[in-house]
């Protein structure tokens, strides 16, 4: 637990402050696809999830997708949008659902600082739960394959690798710049195939994959890691960003490739 708060304190400290996303919004509002939100339930806790449908004939592959420590942003519902656009049915789970003022979630703080800090004392079990009931909820939508697989980004990432440890059913993990699991020996429990995606000029995170990589492999696990030279922390968001450095929207490019082509295989 330790390790864990402190993984979380450095994402608050050096995440910064999130810059506007007007543009992301802008491409939401533009998308032809049917978006809507439900709740799904853990326990007690109403979770509140943005989900896009694909336009394609016949049943799709699902993404529960897992945001930044900036919350359900903007650009993360743009991102599952450009998922959905490329034919996955897409569920976002809100996981400061209830955490927010009033009772909200992520769109009802007015200071990005203060998402920061609910996201980073989110309990592990409470995340671990509402991952698991959107998992099951995104299974058995009638328009679903049945397939599910996890995927997140910054604090996202971190939680995909470890909710890979604590369920059976997700059939891959797709981590972005996210670090390990923090419990010793959680590698062993894993049974699909993680693949990271990670920048080259984010050593805090980056630093973390050559021993996720021995961990993994004596455990006998499946893990593919790849480096993106010159791209910084958040580069699928700041990648294509109107400010974006060529390295970002790069890597960016890149990734999303890689990350389409291991989906088609699903």
């Amino acid at each position: 637990m330790k390790r864990m708060a402190l993984i979380l304190g450095l994402f608050w400290l050096s995440a910064g402050l999130l810059p506007g996303q007007d543009w992301a919004r802008a491409r939401l509002d533009k998308s032809p696809r049917h978006q809507e939100w439900i709740t799904v339930r853990n326990g007690p806790r109403a979770v509140q999830c943005f989900v896009v449908y694909p336009e394609v004939k016949g049943k799709a592959t699902a993404i529960v997708m897992i945001h930044e420590i900036f919350g359900l942003s903007d650009w993360a519902r743009e991102m599952a949008d450009e998922l959905a656009a490329a034919g996955y049915l897409v569920v976002a789970p809100d996981l400061l659902s209830g955490a927010g003022p009033n009772g909200g979630g992520s769109d009802a703080f007015t200071n990005q600082s203060a998402v920061i800090k609910a996201v980073s004392a989110l309990p592990a079990d409470q995340v671990t739960g509402d991952l698991a009931a959107a998992v099951d909820y995104a299974a058995h939508i009638p328009a679903a394959n049945g397939k599910v697989v996890v995927a997140g980004f910054c604090w996202g990432g971190g939680q995909a690798f470890r909710f890979a440890a604590n369920n059976q059913d997700i059939k891959a993990a797709f981590v972005f710049y996210g670090p390990p699991p923090p419990q010793p020996d959680n590698e062993a429990k894993i049974a699909c195939p993680v693949y990271g995606f990670y920048g080259g000029n984010d050593e805090r995170i980056t630093v973390t994959v050559p021993k996720a990589a021995e961990a993994m492999r004596a455990a006998g696990k499946h893990y593919e890691p790849v480096i993106y030279d010159g791209a910084g922390h958040g580069f699928m968001r700041a990648g294509e960003a109107p400010d974006a450095t060529d390295a970002n929207r790069r890597a960016r490019t890149a990734a999303l490739k890689r990350w389409l082509d291991l989906l088609a295989k699903i």
